[in-house]
């Protein structure tokens, strides 16, 4: 099975892929936007079909508490659109934390500063989707 990773954001969108066998992510690329979510949407499903996806995890980012806020009800709202155009599920994964995540690591990769913010939004949806690999593969 062939996985799509989403980190949904206000401004951009952050994509990673899964190998064919669903063990391993890596990053795609990162969508910029202002709001285009209906672009966004199109743009999304002439992946799915170019790639040939399977199924797609997109962030879903709870607060601290556990709470769903405003972006949490935001990537609830991009599921729902996300299914009604897609014929292949849209699973929720719990991201709290890997924008943080993606920052460290690129940091400890001596990623300039520059070039941090042209690809961490693709590191934290590949850190996004591989960990519901993981998650998926344990069981």
């Amino acid at each position: 099975m062939r996985y799509l990773g989403l980190d949904l954001g206000s401004r951009s969108l952050g994509v990673s892929i899964s190998d064919s066998t669903g063990l391993i992510a890596s990053s795609l690329q990162t969508i910029h936007h202002q709001e285009e979510y209906d672009r966004l949407l199109l743009e999304v499903k002439k992946m799915v079909d170019e790639l040939a996806i399977d199924a797609i995890v997109l962030g879903f980012p709870k607060n601290m508490n556990n709470t769903i806020g405003d972006k949490g009800n935001l990537s609830l709202e991009f599921q729902k659109k996300l299914e009604s155009i897609l014929t292949i599920p849209v699973y929720l994964q719990d991201e709290r934390l890997t924008t943080k995540s993606a920052t460290d690591t690129l940091i400890q990769g001596n990623v300039s500063r520059k070039k941090r913010k042209k690809v961490v939004d693709s590191v934290a949806a590949t850190i996004i989707l591989q960990t519901y690999l993981d998650r998926r593969n344990e069981k």
